[in-house]
């Protein structure tokens, strides 16, 4: 009922509107909660009687008046500022710790962990996610096609996974543009304009596709998608729910598309082109050639590929020829 508290006879009184004593005790008998905030303040009697205010700054008078601190733990928190930076800054370090350390560690776990099945899923939600409205039908010459395939072939069948691990697909890419790009269990995907881009040079595109082997070989693909999604959990423990991206990039596969791969990635990527040539016996340094054609055809001549999924195309081509020289010096 509404009342109001009032000081009487030395005591401390609650009373209602006729100004009757609802109950009645000495000051140090009352149990009179902390502050925090403008949340309400409980006045508990000894008869187990509350009386209620919001009216903090009454309540932080009477008290002062009778020699009691006003302020709670919580409220002297929430008034001494540097305590937040304290929290902010302990949440940065959690948060660059499990970025750091606890994410990379789960991402090998998962990897390790991941059924054939899933990879499958992914790819497969992910190609038809790309013919569905990106990539279109190839116009390359089905006597082009072959030629690619050959070579192509004969890479694949001195893999890990061997021959039967991967198919290739020709496609137009569009927007896309000049690119090759391996799904998680072994689709490949070689677009029209690359082929346009290569020319005659067949073994320059079998050194990108031997380049996307060592992709999927690396499981690089699985890895990004995991980090993705350990970032995505990351942020939902730091700021709360971010909606369907984490649910998009584990569950749909589509979030493939807008993941690129590390330059530690794309540096091995490009190593195991170099070695699944010689082990073929073809030219270890015709991946090289496609870093030219970028530079010279597209103008990317700066530390960052025109192509997301491939980064630092003139450091790329000469780690490249270093590397295959290497293997030629040591007889390989």
């Amino acid at each position: 009922m509404p009342s109001r508290l009032v000081e009487t006879g030395g005591k401390i009184a609650a009373q209602d509107e006729t100004r009757a004593n609802l109950a009645v005790a000495d000051f140090v008998q009352l149990d009179i909660s902390a502050r925090v905030g403008t949340i309400a303040r409980r006045v508990e009697f000894p008869d187990g009687s509350l009386f209620e205010t919001t009216d903090n700054d009454a309540i932080d008078r009477l008290m002062i008046e009778r020699g009691k601190s006003v302020h709670g733990v919580v409220h002297q928190l929430e008034r001494f500022r540097p305590h937040l930076v304290l929290v902010v800054a302990a949440t940065v370090f959690l948060g660059w710790a499990v970025y750091r350390f606890a994410v990379p560690a789960l991402v090998e776990v998962a990897v390790l962990v991941t059924p054939p099945v899933v990879p499958e899923l992914m790819s497969a939600s992910t190609m038809k996610a790309l013919d569905g409205g990106i990539l279109d039908q190839s116009q390359v010459t089905a006597e082009r096609q072959e030629r690619i395939r050959a070579g192509f072939t004969s890479i694949a069948a001195l893999s890990n996974r061997g021959e039967a691990g991967y198919t290739l697909n020709f496609r137009k890419g569009g927007l896309i543009g000049p690119n090759a790009f391996a799904l998680p269990d072994g689709t490949l995907i070689v677009t029209d304009e690359l082929v346009e881009l290569a020319g005659d040079d067949t073994e320059m595109i079998v050194g990108v596709l031997a380049h996307e082997i060592g992709h999927v070989e690396l499981e690089h693909s699985l890895r990004q998608i995991y980090r993705a999604a350990g970032v995505a959990g990351l942020v939902m423990m730091i700021g709360g729910d971010i909606g369907s991206g984490a649910e998009d990039i584990l569950v749909q596969g589509a979030g493939l598309l807008s993941l690129s791969y590390s330059r530690a990635a794309e540096a091995a990527a490009d190593r195991h082109s170099v070695e699944l040539m010689v082990k073929a016996k073809r030219d270890p340094t015709a991946i090289a050639r496609f870093f030219d054609l970028l530079e010279k055809e597209l103008g990317d001549s700066s530390d960052t590929s025109i192509l997301a999924t491939h980064p630092g195309t003139p450091e790329r081509r000469k780690a490249i020829l270093d590397y295959a020289g290497e293997l030629k010096a040591q007889g390989q």
